[in-house]
């Protein structure tokens, strides 16, 4: 069975999109924390911080699956999308429908 590849390059620019907008959404909340106890309280700025580093991890996630849209965007211009980079069997559409990045097949991931 052959890749829609329409419908995977719909699916990715989709998640980039998706990505591109969390990521603007949340600049604010990666920003670093103000350290005035006059304003916050110990443990209010200790809250602050874990916010601040939950948001900066999740943004090292979106720039990582930016990243992964890209390469499979590169994939299927090479005519390798759809195909597991370990072992060269089909991905199922399934597969690529819950995660349009996928490059290994379930077996080899």
């Amino acid at each position: 069975m052959a890749v829609d590849l329409k419908l995977a390059k719909t699916r990715l620019e989709t998640r980039r999109r998706e990505l591109e907008a969390q990521s603007a959404e949340t600049g604010e909340a990666r920003q670093a924390v103000e350290l005035d106890q006059q304003s916050v309280g110990r443990l209010s700025r200790m809250d602050a911080m874990q916010t601040q580093a939950m948001a900066q991890a999740q943004e090292r996630k979106r720039q990582h699956d930016l990243v992964r849209i890209e390469m499979a965007m590169r994939r299927i211009e090479a005519g390798d999308y759809g195909y597991c980079a370990e072992c060269d069997a089909e991905i199922p559409d399934g597969r690529l429908a819950i995660d349009p990045m996928a490059e290994k097949c379930v077996g080899c991931a």
